[in-house]
């Protein structure tokens, strides 16, 4: 692969399944102390939620959103998904981390450091089974963004996604597309783990695992992983690379109300997106506001009462 690059300006968020859309925001924006910033449906299948966390501003690059279906059964962990997403916290903050985890009954193995560089790593699971990781850095990045309300301290707050790791049957192919139109370099490797860092300080590692059974989705797994850009302009640019000269099948430009979207399957068979960073998710109410009730896109407004009758009541978590 050669010629033009997309012009990523890091991760935009990670969207994953959950089976339990009070459990997940108890979870979310209550032990990990994240904004729910958006409270939308799945606009495919608008019978379920679409929950959006990340920080106080919902900036892109800290979001991380989950498709709660209602008694979704179990998926598998596996080749051909992506599987550990990774939060940046202040390294400072690692023992406070440590503490709460605790507090709030989550089990985490760590902090032990990765790749020799010394970033202490949390590693943990969300009432469903997702994988997360908390990663400790000294210049973590994003900001400390806090909001009326937030239960953890925003010099201990998540800070951004930091990267996620694929599992894969074979690496190569999907090395050579992170490394030629996508903007990444190789940066380190320990066993089976490939590490590759790109624009906007995001991480990309590759599980090489010949062998092992293909994941499957479900609650508990990554349903696709979005990738930055600046406007609408450079997400036409993005296609144009992507589909010509890495000879991927990319989808028209699809409108998701808070972004402008495109995706495709990498090598390895993971969901990609490319997202913009406009127009954000104040978009349609203010910022003060995030989250605080049911958003709908002009198209679904008129089966509001319809929508509105099936989806599940939320309640705010309990601050502690």
């Amino acid at each position: 692969m050669s010629g033009s690059t997309v012009p990523i300006g890091g991760i935009h968020h990670v969207t994953a399944i959950a089976a339990d859309p009070q459990r997940n925001l108890d979870f979310y924006a209550g032990a990990l102390g994240l904004r729910l910033v958006k409270r939308t449906v799945n606009f495919d299948d608008p019978g379920t939620y679409h929950l959006y966390y990340g920080d106080g501003a919902g900036s892109p690059g800290s979001i991380l959103t989950f498709f709660p279906y209602v008694g979704a059964h179990q998926g598998r962990h596996g080749v051909g998904q992506a599987a550990e997403t990774r939060f940046a916290v202040p390294k400072s903050s690692v023992g406070h981390w440590v503490e709460r985890l605790m507090r709030h009954h989550v089990t985490a193995d760590g902090p032990a450091p990765r790749f020799g560089d010394g970033a202490p790593v949390l590693s943990f699971r969300d009432p469903d089974g997702l994988m997360l990781e908390l990663v400790g850095l000294d210049e973590p990045g994003g900001g400390a963004v806090g909001w009326d309300g937030a239960p953890v301290p925003a010099e201990h707050a998540i800070r951004r996604i930091l990267g996620v790791s694929l599992w894969l049957e074979s690496y190569d192919r999907s090395a050579a597309l992170l490394t030629g139109p996508m903007g990444f370099r190789a940066v380190a490797e320990e066993g089976d783990r490939h590490r590759y860092a790109g624009p906007g300080a995001a991480e990309v590692e590759l599980r090489c695992a010949p062998g092992f059974w293909p994941g499957a989705m479900g609650a508990g797994t990554v349903h696709h992983v979005a990738f930055r850009v600046p406007d609408l302009a450079a997400e036409e640019a993005a296609r144009v690379t992507l589909a010509r000269e890495a000879g991927l099948d990319v989808t028209p430009v699809l409108d998701r109300q808070y972004f402008r979207s495109v995706y495709f399957r990498e090598p390895g068979g993971v969901l990609f997106e490319i997202a913009t960073d406009p127009p954000g998710f104040a978009a349609d109410e203010p910022a003060e506001a995030l989250g605080l009730s049911l958003k709908l896109p002009a198209w679904l407004e008129p089966r509001r009462e319809t929508i509105e009758r099936r989806l599940p009541e939320l309640h705010a978590p309990v601050r502690r």
